[in-house]
C-alpha cells in the first residue's frame, strides 16, 4: 500500500499538515533559543516531520520499544512533559484539534481527522514517545 500512503500524505500536507508541521517546527525553534530547551527542540523538529507526513509512521512508548525505563520515561519525563504542556502543548493541541474538527465536517476528511488527534494527543505529552514506520 505504498501509492495510497503516498496519496494519503500528499492531500494531508496540503489539508493542514504543512501548517501544523510549521507550527511544530516553530516550537522548535523558540525551544533552542535557550539551552535546557535544546532537548524538546529536537523532538519539535522530529514531531514536525511527522506531522509533515503521518501515515505510515506510528508512536510508541520507549518503555514498551526498548523494555526498560529511560530519563525519558521515567519521573524527570513527566516533569517534562507537564513543563512541555504548559509552554507549548496546549497550543498544539488546539491547533491540531481545530484542523480535526474542519476534517470531521467532511466524510472524505475522517482519516485525516483521525490523524489530526493521535497528533494532538502526542502535543499534550510528547517526552518518552518515539515515531517508527509501521509494519504492515
Amino acid at each position: 500500500m505504498p501509492v495510497l500512503r503516498l496519496i494519503f500524505n500528499i492531500a494531508w500536507f496540503i489539508l493542514g499538515g504543512f501548517v501544523m508541521g510549521l507550527a511544530w517546527w516553530l516550537a522548535g525553534i523558540l525551544c533552542f533559543i535557550s539551552i535546557i530547551g535544546i532537548p524538546f527542540g529536537r523532538a519539535c523538529f522530529v514531531i514536525g516531520e511527522l506531522a509533515f507526513w503521518p501515515f505510515g509512521q506510528e508512536l510508541v512508548n520507549r518503555r514498551q520499544l526498548t523494555g526498560h525505563e529511560d530519563i525519558g520515561t521515567g519521573a524527570f519525563g513527566m516533569v517534562g512533559n507537564i513543563i512541555w504542556f504548559l509552554l507549548f502543548g496546549i497550543w498544539l493541541a488546539i491547533g491540531h484539534l481545530v484542523h480535526a474538527l474542519a476534517c470531521f465536517i467532511t466524510i472524505i476528511g475522517i482519516p485525516f481527522g483521525i490523524q489530526h488527534i493521535k497528533l494532538a494527543l502526542l502535543s499534550l505529552t510528547p517526552i518518552g514517545q518515539k515515531v517508527i514506520a509501521k509494519a504492515y
